[in-house]
C-alpha cells in the first residue's frame, strides 16, 4: 500500500522482498519478444554441453514499462562503467554463447 511521506508530501511506495526471491535466479540469456501490447523477456540459463536449456523467468510488461526499463538499465550501466570501467562486449548480438575450459567427460 502507497503512504504518503510526512515531509515530501509524496506517495512512497512499501515493497516487500521475500527471502526465496531475494536470491535472484541466474540467467546468462534472454530473449525477447513484442506485440502491440506486451514485451515478454524470457531469462535463460544456459549450461556448457547441454543442448537444452529451460526458461527461468518470464517477465511481461508493457510497452511502456519496457521504454522505462531501457532508460533505467541505461543509466545504472552508466554509473556501473564511471565506477569500474568500461563494460566489454565478448560476443555480438546473435552469436552463440560459448563456454571456456576443457570438455568434460563421465
Amino acid at each position: 500500500m502507497a503512504q504518503t511521506d510526512p515531509q515530501t508530501g509524496q506517495n512512497q511506495l512499501n515493497i516487500e522482498l521475500d527471502e526465496e526471491t531475494a536470491e535472484g535466479v541466474y540467467s546468462n540469456l534472454v530473449m525477447i519478444a513484442h506485440s502491440p501490447e506486451e514485451f515478454i523477456l524470457d531469462f535463460i540459463r544456459v549450461v556448457p554441453g547441454v543442448q537444452k536449456a529451460r526458461v527461468k523467468s518470464r517477465i511481461i510488461v508493457t510497452p511502456q514499462h519496457a521504454r522505462r526499463l531501457l532508460r533505467a538499465l541505461e543509466d545504472n550501466i552508466n554509473r556501473y562503467e564511471q565506477a569500474h570501467g568500461t563494460i566489454e562486449e565478448r560476443s555480438a548480438p546473435g552469436q552463440h554463447i560459448q563456454f571456456g575450459g576443457t570438455a568434460g567427460e563421465a
